[in-house]
């Protein structure tokens, strides 16, 4: 498949078919998504497939509740968890009830994330993270630098397999419950959850803001870039 064809349409998959994807085709998209970059080629992930349905089941019982408020947080005109959220409007919110967004979340993967075709649990090694921005006054992110180029590079070998998939942070509201769950100890920590199968519907170019909309010239309020600069 094409690169940028690739690039321009791998989205987020969250409905799949019934057919398995089996461990052949999951060893070739991770055997390809480990040549991502990573900070002085750490490459500072651990993987682990789970396939036992109780741990399924149990994985998708510990996602539902934060999916439910997120969903709550999210019908109350709030961006959920976001860093600079008022957390009096958050629980607020929260406290209001959960009851629409209980429904709501009956009728999408996150009640049926122990059905999905290939469930990865992404973990991150802390020991190995250079997370330069540790000891900013704010919330740190460049850590994972160093972890989410994998995991994009397995939706994007997964996509060129003719697979779709969807990464997840949910279950980091979980995250004590997981690790016991699989058997990570410290200094590992839950970076993400990857749903990976045959997609019901085949993905298409996918719609975005154009470049001109986050990219400026010289400085954050500077003019516009676009193809016309020299």
């Amino acid at each position: 498949m094409d690169l940028i064809d690739t690039l321009r349409s791998t989205g987020a998959v969250r409905e799949f078919t019934d057919e398995p994807v089996d461990d052949a085709t999951l060893a070739r998209i991770l055997d390809t998504a480990r040549f991502a970059p990573s900070g002085a080629n750490a490459q500072a992930w651990r993987v682990v497939v789970v396939k036992d349905p109780a741990i399924r089941t149990s994985l998708r019982d510990l996602y539902l509740p934060p999916w439910i408020d997120y969903l709550t947080l999210t019908a109350a005109g709030l961006r959920p968890w976001s860093p600079v959220n008022d957390s009096a409007a958050e629980v607020a919110a929260l406290a209001a009830g959960t009851g629409p967004a209980t429904d709501a979340a009956t009728g999408g993967m996150a009640a049926h994330l122990d059905e999905v075709p290939v469930l990865l649990a992404l973990f991150a090694d802390l020991s190995q993270l250079a997370a330069v921005d540790r000891d900013l006054d704010r919330y740190s992110l460049a850590g994972g630098a160093s972890v989410y180029p994998f995991a994009w590079s397995i939706l994007l070998a997964a996509r060129a397999e003719g697979l779709g998939g969807v990464l997840t942070t949910m279950l980091i509201r979980a995250e004590e419950e997981v690790k016991r769950l699989l058997g990570a100890q410290d200094p590992l920590v839950l970076a993400a959850v990857i749903a990976l199968g045959h997609p019901v519907r085949q993905p298409r170019r996918l719609t975005r803001q154009p470049v001109s909309s986050f990219t400026t010239v010289d400085r954050v309020d500077g003019a516009p870039f676009t193809s016309e600069h020299g």
